[in-house]
């Protein structure tokens, strides 16, 4: 999915080698159409291309303020909403439900057959088919969701543009986030994992697996079944997050979310 011609037009801009901003809105474009993503997964390791991430901030630099007409009010913001002008033939093309009350922003992707329901869905954020965001959650600049993920009530999914080199939060495929979690500061979430009500992840979070006492940073394993928890330190508790098992995923499709957060 890399454009490596869009990519040099974009650096020749970046730094002030050109005056061309016809790459900007291209990237835009194919930003929002999903042609192109933020980062995308290769060899089996993800990749955060930061020229598209250039070409958002670059948007931002070369474009004016204006008037857009929402349901409620009147906003004045440089990003459109992506939906503005959209009539039932477009909503038929696109192929997903956007729910009364959600805002997605210009250069977010929505797949066929995704549901977001009144929510926040930020610049450069991807989504992927049959994932469900669910009501009051923020999906941040560039966070990249999978496919048949359900992204519950009040979940906060944080965003990134700068550093341009930081990767954004990942949520991989067939992946369950519960209410109220937060996940934010470049967190991969592998496939198939499940993160309990109020579970929340940053690069600094211990993620503990309860059976071995292993710590690991910046990512939940495959198919992990993961719960808030805390560990003590100078007789004082911190939150951590703890892998209470993992499970095939023969048994994650097979098992209830109940049945699997069960201690």
């Amino acid at each position: 999915m890399m454009n490596e011609y869009l990519k040099a037009k974009i650096e020749c801009l970046w730094n002030d080698e050109s005056e061309d901003i016809s790459c900007v809105h291209e990237a835009m474009q194919k930003l929002n159409s999903g042609t192109l993503r933020i980062a995308q997964k290769i060899d089996g390791k993800w990749q955060v291309h930061d020229y598209l991430k250039k070409a958002i901030l670059l948007f931002f630099k070369h474009t004016k303020s204006q008037i857009i007409t929402g349901c409620h009010s009147e906003y004045f913001d440089k990003i459109p909403m992506k939906t503005n002008g959209w009539t039932e033939k477009n909503f038929a093309e696109a192929g997903f439900r956007l729910v009364p009350g959600a805002i997605v922003r210009y250069s977010a992707h929505v797949a066929r057959s995704a549901i977001i329901m009144s929510s926040f869905v930020n610049v450069g954020a991807f989504i992927d088919e049959e994932t469900l965001i669910d009501t009051n959650v923020l999906v941040g600049s560039c966070a990249q969701i999978g496919k048949k993920c359900h992204i519950s009530d009040a979940v906060t999914i944080g965003g990134v543009l700068e550093p341009l080199q930081a990767a954004p939060v990942i949520i991989e495929d067939n992946c369950f986030i519960g209410v109220k979690c937060a996940l934010a500061e470049g967190i991969l979430v592998q496939e198939g994992a499940v993160l309990a009500a109020g579970t929340c992840i940053t690069s600094s979070t211990r993620i503990i697996h309860r059976d071995t006492g292993e710590v690991i940073f910046g990512y939940v394993p495959p198919y992990s079944v993961v719960v808030p928890g805390s560990y003590p330190v100078n007789g004082i508790n911190i939150s951590c997050a703890v892998i209470v098992k993992q499970v095939s995923e023969q048994t994650r499709r097979k098992t209830s979310l109940n049945e699997l957060l069960r201690l």
